[in-house]
């Protein structure tokens, strides 16, 4: 007795136009729903960052960063974007270069101020001001990726604690080797040293020219930015206030009568 219904010799069914333009709604809704997921993933994401600075979130959070072949491969991508030939003579070896700069001039997101600080640290009992002056920064522009550079000047009261002096100069650097912006690479600084010290008061001046604005855009090759931030007793107290600026200046004053000492010239 033959258990053959037929179905085997029969042809395969195609759907209804009804049931593709069902199961054409149901991808769609998939798809959708993906897309709202990763929205609301990303604006979660977003709203924990609210009120964070955003190159030490950047440095906190430690996102995987490249190596430097990673880098360079990047690089050459963007050589022949630009309608260069990557393999001429001259451009062989920069992307490896290029990289490898790259990294030195972000170092800042590898650096933490504990570590350079590293316990140099001593009690005093002067409460008079201590200045810094002249400090060479430079530091890439995070809209650009473009270099800008100039002098810090640091001030700060002492409330029992002085730091090694050359401390100062690398609290600058672990913050300037970032992607940054002028004026809130001088609030980091001085919230680095308030941190450190807790001193009486706190004052950082940046005095910056920025190649974003001297090579492209605006093209003003003279152009100087300066910020600055100040706290406690440099910030409140106008006596203070003009004894910082007072010192600074007579700073500035002997370092351009000794500079023309230096090249044999006449000073007043």
């Amino acid at each position: 007795m033959s258990t053959n219904s037929g179905f085997a010799n029969e042809a395969p069914r195609l759907p209804s136009k009804n049931e593709m333009e069902f199961l054409a709604l149901l991808k769609k809704i998939t798809i959708q729903e993906t897309i709202d997921h990763d929205i609301i993933e990303q604006d979660t994401s977003d709203q924990a960052l609210v009120g964070q600075s955003d190159s030490t979130q950047i440095a906190d959070n430690q996102f995987p960063s490249s190596t430097q072949s990673e880098i360079a491969t990047t690089v050459k991508t963007l050589l022949l974007q630009i309608g260069e030939n990557p393999n001429r003579e001259g451009l062989k070896k920069t992307p490896d270069r290029y990289a490898k700069a790259l990294l030195d001039l972000t170092k800042g997101y590898k650096s933490s101020v504990e570590d350079v600080v590293n316990g140099a640290i001593f009690n005093v009992d002067t409460k008079d001001i201590v200045i810094v002056s002249d400090i060479d920064v430079s530091s890439l522009c995070e809209h650009h990726m473009l270099p800008f550079f100039g002098k810090v000047h640091i001030g700060y009261i002492p409330n029992g604690r002085v730091i090694g002096l050359s401390k100062l100069l690398r609290i600058v650097d672990i913050f300037a080797r970032r992607l940054q912006v002028q004026e809130r690479l001088t609030k980091q600084i001085a919230e680095a040293i308030e941190e450190v010290l807790s001193p009486l008061g706190v004052a950082v001046i940046l005095e910056c020219k920025h190649m974003c604005m001297m090579m492209r855009g605006v093209e003003k090759t003279g152009s100087l930015t300066s910020t600055k931030w100040m706290s406690g007793l440099l910030k409140d107290d106008l006596n203070e206030q003009r004894n910082f600026h007072t010192l600074l200046d007579r700073i500035g004053f002997l370092d351009s009568i000794a500079e023309n000492v230096k090249r044999g010239m006449p000073h007043i």
